[in-house]
């Protein structure tokens, strides 16, 4: 693609954006709807539309190299993500699930599922490169001189006694003896072989005949079947149902797509060096050319205003204080009168401003023009982000859209653009110097010519009031105050609470999309969700959270989350993943991992300090808890009372009640029998818990097919996937894995060009492994259901959950259903 084009697609996406804005921002405020089936319906389109404008406007943030267009690009992508993450929210409160199925809407909108993926734009990472290698280097450094360290410990422990070494050699002579004895019986066995042969040399013609007529008849068989089958792969491949193995992989055509991207990647960073070197020029010359007229000029006008408060009242005015704008207001186009008036009604709303705000809101309440709000029904949560996004397209419009562009062909940065933007800028820094001269300037007056030298005491005395007023906030103690950031992240290292992640994505983590999900919920059946719904919900709950502050601090908060589900379906995979994508840390603070770690309360205080500062100045940051049901245990196992497995239980929730959207910090607890722990108590932790079921059929037949490519192996027509993926019910990924790399050897891989695989080859190992029986998933569910959303679930579907009009409060206007 050309900039061309993908200034189309930037183009396209921002008039889908200016629709969608007008839908969800109308003249006239929309009334309660009473069908939840038909309010869900709307909240589904709405998400499926804004996720389509957020895969372009990725694709085009990724690919536009002009570097004033990627600015207002990111802004609107930044904006549109967090609100794909309110409409989800909105989703899970009225749908009491944290999983949706809208096969429906999908249809009528002519897409596929794979236009419902969440891309992870590719900024987290790329944006972050430079500081994620430095970090990398440096941890690897000091996991090399642990290594360095620890040798010497690991040899002395290998030390052999006499006899564990005279079994070793017992063991190796029986062994060579018995291949000796082998290696005999196998010469005997030939010699044998050739005297049958030399006794029946002298057979007839006629025996020699039917030989050859034996040897003719296999041969032609053999040829006509190899003929069969290469007609039937040629049918299927000029048919389409199969891919042409002659060709070139991967393609040429795309090679050379991928090859272009990436020289338009460099490109973008050519042309943003560049541009920030033109601002720095662009504002020294603007400051050094037209500053000081700027400043003469502000001068005059405030000076004129002065000489016209007192023609119009007889006195001189008070200065603008630097909190309602200062001499910015001077400017605005009122008259003397009206700037007196509102700097007058200013002082008397800060005045009116006392605690009987509360009451006075109680009363607004329950007046009869608040009725129509309380009329019984749905109706959509108050967004952070639709004011921006309205911002971002106005931008759009007055600047970019009808721009003619056709004399900067290079794409580069656009100077008259950039002295719109610094005008204002050197404006309001010259205007507070400015102030401060105008206002000693008054004051002169003043004392000239009314002799008033109450002036500065009384700007000194709002001053006094307004700091007086202002509530001082406890600052939590540093405990490590004396320490570097490095010293501590070094620490953690050496003592295993901070780990590298697995180098896997999220999309590694393989599984297909519920094509019956819709349907099974119509006949009153909860489906259980697909692998592909779990990888949704950890992008949209977990990556785009993480990879972006402005998304972090705005949209609903997440501070934990719970992964549940049996051994081997992905949980340890997953927070790898989490970190990954978005370039974050990797905390361990498992049971297991802490065991004789900072022993006693006061080093239990120490760990969490160190580990959550360094989370907090090196965020993003994940925090993993592995077996997690093991911190809220209703009663502890006798064998495990020694590792103190409650350890955290009391402190963890002072910490995520201090966290704030500021803090890209994300705790991630994963278990597989969570029915042992507390359920109040883990659910009070653990805002959000999500269910990872084992791989149905579809997925497990992708993942069968993907796996085995993976480690080695070649997919042929001999290899039934499908009798695999049907015959493997109830094993997990984690099984599948183990059973490929037991048959895909390196001595097989060889032989794969002689003897393509089968299915049977899978079947002995897979039948050694115990599967998760449907037991085992049936109390997960069970035990789900129990949960704070899982009881909203059964009673909305019972019918006893009444809908009201949300009431606006809090950050992300959450609102009390009556039950």
């Amino acid at each position: 693609m050309s900039h061309s084009l993908y200034s189309k697609l930037w183009s396209g996406a921002q008039e889908e954006l200016g629709s969608l804005l007008t839908q969800e921002l109308p003249a006239e405020p929309l009334r309660p709807e009473r069908d939840r089936v038909v309010f869900f319906q709307r909240l589904a389109t709405l998400y499926v539309r804004y996720v389509q404008i957020f895969r372009q406007l990725e694709e085009a943030y990724d690919q536009i190299v002009q570097p004033q267009k990627r600015i207002l690009i990111r802004q609107v992508l930044d904006n549109v993500i967090g609100r794909v993450l309110e409409l989800k929210n909105e989703m899970v409160e009225k749908e009491y699930s944290e999983y949706h199925y809208m096969d429906d809407v999908i249809q009528d909108m002519k897409l596929t599922p794979e236009d419902l993926e969440i891309p992870i734009p590719r900024y987290f990472i790329s944006e972050r490169s430079k500081v994620l290698r430095d970090r990398s280097k440096i941890l690897s450094s000091i996991l090399e001189k642990l290594e360095v360290v620890e040798k010497p410990k690991t040899g002395a422990e290998r030390t052999l006694s006499m006899e564990k070494a005279i079994r070793i050699i017992q063991v190796t002579e029986r062994a060579r003896q018995g291949r000796l004895r082998a290696k005999f019986m196998r010469e005997i066995q030939r010699d044998q072989e050739r005297q049958k042969k030399s006794l029946n040399r002298d057979l007839g013609e006629a025996a020699a005949e039917q030989a050859a007529i034996c040897i003719q008849k296999v041969w032609k068989g053999f040829m006509q079947r190899k003929r069969t089958k290469q007609e039937s792969e040629e049918e299927m491949i000029f048919l389409g149902m199969a891919p042409d193995h002659s060709l070139p992989q991967p393609c040429p055509a795309s090679v050379v797509a991928e090859d272009t991207k990436n020289r338009r990647r460099i490109r973008q960073e050519e042309h943003e060096e560049d541009y920030q070197k033109s601002i720095i020029s662009i504002t020294n010359s603007l400051r050094e050319v037209e500053g000081p007229d700027m400043k003469e000029n502000m001068k005059d006008q405030i000076r004129q205003w002065f000489i016209e408060c007192h023609d119009a009242t007889g006195s001189f005015p008070d200065y603008p204080e630097e909190e309602d704008g200062g001499s910015s207001l001077i400017f605005a186009d009122k008259t003397p009168e009206q700037l007196m008036e509102e700097l007058a009604a200013k002082e008397e709303e800060e005045t009116s401003k006392r605690p009987k705000g509360k009451e006075e809101n109680k009363d607004r309440r329950k007046g009869p023009g608040e009725e129509e709000e309380e009329e019984p029904g749905l109706m959509m949560l108050p967004s952070a982000f639709l004011s921006q996004l309205q911002t971002g397209q106005k931008t759009f419009t007055d600047v970019w859209k009808n721009r003619e562009e056709s004399k900067n062909f290079n794409q580069r940065h656009e100077a008259e653009l950039i002295k719109e933007e610094k005008r204002k800028e050197i404006e309001a820094e010259i205007r507070l110097q400015v102030d401060e001269l105008m206002r000693q300037e008054l004051a002169n007056w003043k004392l000239a010519v009314d002799g008033d030298k109450g002036g500065k005491a009384k700007a000194a005395a709002k001053k006094k009031k307004a700091s007086k007023s202002g509530k001082k906030k406890k600052k939590e103690k540093d405990l490590t105050a004396d320490r570097t950031i490095e010293s501590l992240y070094q620490e953690l290292v050496e003592q295993g609470l901070l780990k590298p992640a697995d180098n896997v994505k999220l999309q590694d983590y393989i599984g297909d999309y519920s094509y019956l999900g819709t349907t099974l919920r119509l006949t009153d059946i909860e489906p259980m969700p697909s692998l592909s719904d779990v990888r949704q919900v950890i992008a949209l709950y977990a990556v785009l959270p993480l990879g972006s502050q402005v998304v972090h601090e705005k949209a609903p908060l997440v501070k934990a989350i719970l992964l549940v589900g049996p051994s081997g379906v992905g949980k340890k995979m997953l927070v790898h993943a989490i970190c990954q994508e978005t370039g974050a840390n990797l905390f361990d603070l498992s049971s297991a991992n802490l065991v004789g770690k900072y022993p006693g309360k006061n080093g239990l205080t120490m760990m969490l300090h160190m580990v959550f500062k360094v989370a907090r100045l090196m965020q993003p940051s994940v925090v993993w808890i592995g077996d997690a049901e093991k911190m809220f245990y209703k009663k502890v196992p006798k064998e495990e009372k020694e590792l103190d497995p409650k350890r955290l239980k009391k402190d963890l929730p002072k910490i995520l009640k201090g966290m704030k959207g500021e803090d890209r910090v994300l705790i991630v607890g994963t278990t597989n029998s969570p029915v042992n722990a507390d359920l109040k108590s883990l659910c009070k932790v653990y805002t959000k818990i999500i269910l990872i079921p084992r791989p149905d059929y579809a997925s497990r037949y992708v993942m069968w097919k993907q796996l085995i490519q993976r480690n080695g192996g070649v997919v042929t027509s001999t290899l039934d996937i499908s009798s695999l993926a049907k015959i493997s019910d109830g094993y997990t990924q984690g099984h599948m894995v183990q059973v490929i790399r037991s048959v895909l050897t390196e001595r097989r891989i060889q032989l794969l060009a002689k003897r393509p695989l089968v299915a049977t080859e899978f079947v002995s190992p897979l039948a050694r492994i115990d599967p998760v029986f449907q037991d085992e998933e049936e109390a997960l569910k069970a035990w789900y259901a129990k949960t704070p959303l899982g009881k909203k679930r059964i009673k909305a579907a019972s019918g006893t959950v009444e809908d009201e009009a949300p009431k606006k409060g809090g950050k992300n206007g959450k609102k009390k259903g009556k039950k």
